[in-house]
């Protein structure tokens, strides 16, 4: 593969019945170019955190992913509130998740610490008030 693949997808607030749409296609498609099993069950793993997240703490948002041959580089965009304490937010099981994410399985504050478990960087910019973007690279 010489050239660089880019797909982009849409992640809607609160729609838990799409969640995790992005990251099956995403997977689809790396298991089609022929990744290792291990690469694509860190890229899925990360690709879908980072969505649910979209769904659960922000307004949606964008995910997009540029594969080449030696990364897959996702970009997760929400016009989300911010997180207020990136650090806080990294602590396994802290979430500021709602009662009714929580009634649906989710909210278990694990998801920004699975992602940076599954990349080789992360990278989060944030302001409060105006959204999160989430860049993780994973080498392949």
């Amino acid at each position: 593969m010489a050239e660089v693949i880019r797909h982009t997808w849409q992640v809607l607030a609160d729609d838990y019945s799409t969640a995790g749409e992005a990251s099956a296609s995403l997977k689809k498609v790396l298991k089609q170019l022929g990744f290792a099993a291990d690469i694509i069950r860190r890229v899925s793993i990360a690709m879908y955190e980072g969505e649910i997240n979209m769904v659960i703490h922000a307004n949606g948002g964008t995910a997009s992913a540029e594969i080449s041959e030696d990364r897959i580089t996702i970009t997760l965009a929400d016009s989300g509130p911010g997180i207020p304490d990136v650090g806080l937010a990294m602590k396994e099981g802290y979430s500021t998740a709602s009662d009714r994410a929580r009634s649906l399985g989710f909210g278990a504050g694990m998801g920004l610490p699975n992602i940076k478990r599954c990349s080789d960087d992360l990278k989060i910019e944030t302001e409060v008030g105006v959204g999160t973007t989430l860049t993780i690279t994973i080498l392949a």
